[in-house]
């Protein structure tokens, strides 16, 4: 199984080494790509575009899912068993049009605050680290 993000907009300072590091950790774990898209008009098509056929996707929208780390690790796991491709895909600054969370299968949430799409993206390679030392029985605070 490939994990695929698909941002929209190129990640900036001061995230550039959080993201950075995160994706190292994880490429250790599993089959990591990452896409960013432009920001503005067109990106719904952009994403779309980028979507594997036949790929689970994860819209990260406020009104999404709320899961523990543990759960996390439970949803990629159940993916693995599907065998087929996990995409998240991340938004801009105005969230992500009605067109990517029609073709989503599921939506996660990062609580009811608001994040900037870069800190969230972050978060959600922190958490898909997480989840891949909680499967593989490791310690994962650290």
């Amino acid at each position: 199984m490939r994990l695929l993000l698909i941002c929209v907009g190129k990640v900036r300072q001061p995230f550039v080494d959080d993201v950075a590091h995160y994706q190292r950790l994880l490429a250790r774990q599993a089959r990591l790509e990452v896409v960013e898209v432009p920001e503005g008009a067109g990106e719904a098509g952009a994403i779309l575009k980028r979507i594997p056929g036949e790929a689970y996707v994860c819209a990260l929208d406020r009104e999404g899912d709320l899961l523990t780390s543990e759960e996390v690790a439970a949803f990629l796991e159940e993916r693995r068993m599907g065998r087929t491709d996990l995409c998240f895909v991340l938004g801009g600054p105005f969230g992500l049009d009605p067109a990517i969370l029609e073709r989503s299968q599921r939506s996660l949430s990062f609580g009811p605050i608001t994040l900037p799409h870069q800190l969230a993206r972050v978060v959600l390679l922190e958490q898909l680290f997480r989840a891949h030392k909680i499967l593989a029985g490791e310690p994962y605070h650290y």
